[in-house]
């Protein structure tokens, strides 16, 4: 991974969203005429500051987005909340209205994660047609793209050849030459987000994304935001509730990151996470006849991985296509099938043509992770998702150095992902624009009730975190989902999806510690 962290929801449901990303245009050259305006209601409490009035009362004016049952429109706020008069940028916002029947709730706000992931593709690939009908039918289902995301002003980094080269670079250095090529790639990347968007790379932080969010709640008539967010998504959700307690409505958290946690702590837990998804997705493996990784045990198919990861360090193996697939890329491809256990049976497909020679299956699963298209250009996911994180937190490491000396600690977490994910935890060592954001705890004194989602196995963001932010939060309750993959709701599980609907259509929050298989 070529991240701090990549926090990411459902492989389906992004894979999803991308189909369709080009569907909705935000600007006003959007095809079709305004289907209605939104005026704004007062906000329930004063804005802090005058010069935000003119966001706060802004109107909304949607048209069609090309893409059928879905309307978009775009929504101005300030470049910098501290100096609100400085210049605005424009985000895309999109929404499905609801169908009914039953009286309207409101707007539901949603958020994929990532950071980086586009709010407006997820909407309208999934949440927006694959929510459960009675939550669509009374609730205008809503998203929009984070400052620095997808169609709000995207953050970009490097042109399509150079992201290929940089996903790329040997992330196990061995010697002193190939850690100076990957503090290189660092370098290269942090200089390229400087040059291309310097003017924007230092206001896309989780606050001031939460802030937004604040100005659509009010500009959508809401006098509370409910909101669904995934992954990331629930830290942006903590961050919102923690800034705005008597604005909150109905929060749902899945997939829960902790706050209060050091970056390199982050990282070591969430190397951690990956460890036991693989662990499962072995255990299951072993199993069958045809598991490219051996039948004898976990333990051997961890050895028998890390062997071929070794082999292909050494030597890449053909794609048939320009890029051979090497360690760096064989390991995302892997890391991406983690997310969902629905992908293991093409983890085990891709492996085993790996192992044989053709790396062509471990290719497209890195692709996707990526999100590079056939035409070999990127979305800008990986480009705001540093952004983001290094914005939002002090560095894991001052030097190749301190990352060198932590691969113990990180291997120790997981023998098979390790060593890789320390070292791409130096990403944020280069970064031109200084961290805004410290952790600490979110408490969100008098806030109502939210509701945190943890699931047992997620690779990405470990259960132990739901816990500790359902313990921060002074409005939490834990809801736990006893299985695998990345989030909960909508994954299968009747118990879970049944105790979040209720919440959203009643507000009633289920009991604190309330668990689900």
């Amino acid at each position: 991974m070529d991240s701090r962290r990549l926090l990411r929801t459902s492989a389906t449901a992004l894979a999803a969203a991308g189909l369709i990303l080009s569907g909705c245009t935000s600007g006003s050259d959007a095809a079709g005429t305004p289907a209605s305006s939104t005026k704004a209601k007062p906000a329930t409490a004063p804005t802090p500051d005058p010069a935000l009035r003119g966001y706060y009362a802004q109107k909304l004016t949607w048209r069609d987005c090309g893409v059928p049952t879905f309307q978009c429109a775009t929504l101005r706020v300030p470049l910098d909340y501290a100096k609100p008069d400085a210049g605005e940028i424009r985000l895309a916002v999109s929404r499905a209205k609801a169908t009914g029947p039953g009286k309207r709730i409101g707007s539901l706000l949603v958020n994929p994660g990532g950071p980086g992931g586009s709010a407006v593709g997820y909407l309208q690939g999934y949440a927006g047609i694959g929510y459960p009908a009675p939550i669509r039918a009374r609730y205008d289902v809503v998203a929009v793209d984070p400052r620095g995301v997808a169609r709000s002003e995207p953050v970009e980094c490097l042109t399509g050849p150079q992201m290929d080269a940089y996903t790329q670079v040997d992330q196990t250095p061995d010697d002193q030459r190939e850690t100076a090529l990957l503090r290189a790639s660092f370098q290269q990347f942090a200089a390229g987000c400087e040059k291309r968007s310097g003017k924007i790379l230092p206001h896309v932080s989780t606050v001031e994304t939460a802030r937004d969010m604040d100005v659509l709640r009010a500009v959508l008539g809401d006098e509370k935001l409910n909101y669904v967010g995934a992954s990331y998504g629930t830290f942006l959700g903590a961050t919102y509730a923690e800034l705005f307690p008597g604005r909150v409505g109905r929060l749902v958290l899945d997939g829960a990151m902790d706050p209060s946690l050091p970056a390199v702590d982050l990282n070591r837990d969430q190397t951690a996470g990956f460890e036991t998804a693989f662990r499962a997705f072995a255990a299951d493996c072993v199993k069958k006849t045809d598991c490219p990784l051996g039948t004898e045990s976990v333990a051997a198919a961890t050895e028998n991985l890390k062997t071929f990861f070794r082999d292909v360090d050494a030597k890449p193996v053909p794609t048939g296509e320009s890029r051979d697939l090497g360690e760096s890329l064989a390991t995302t491809g892997v890391i991406a099938a983690m997310y969902d256990e629905g992908a293991w049976p093409q983890l085990r497909e891709a492996l085993t043509r790996a192992i044989g020679g053709e790396g062509s299956g471990l290719l497209a699963l890195a692709d996707s992770y990526y999100e590079r298209e056939p035409d070999g250009t990127y979305a800008n996911l990986m480009s705001a998702n540093a952004a983001v994180n290094c914005l939002d937190s002090p560095a894991s490491f001052a030097s190749p150095a301190d990352a060198e000396k932590a691969v113990p600690s990180f291997e120790k977490a997981s023998p098979v992902f390790g060593a890789g994910l320390a070292w791409a935890a130096l990403n944020c060592t280069y970064w031109p624009t200084p961290a805004t954001g410290r952790p600490h705890r979110i408490t969100a004194e008098g806030a109502a009730p939210i509701v945190v989602v943890g699931t047992t196995r997620d690779p990405a963001t470990p259960y132990k975190w739901a816990q500790s932010l359902a313990d921060q939060l002074a409005s939490g309750t834990l809801l736990t989902y006893e299985g695998d993959g990345h989030t909960a709701y909508g994954r299968g599980s009747d118990c879970i999806d049944t105790a979040i609907n209720t919440y959203l259509l009643e507000g009633t929050a289920p009991k604190d510690g309330k668990r689900c298989t």
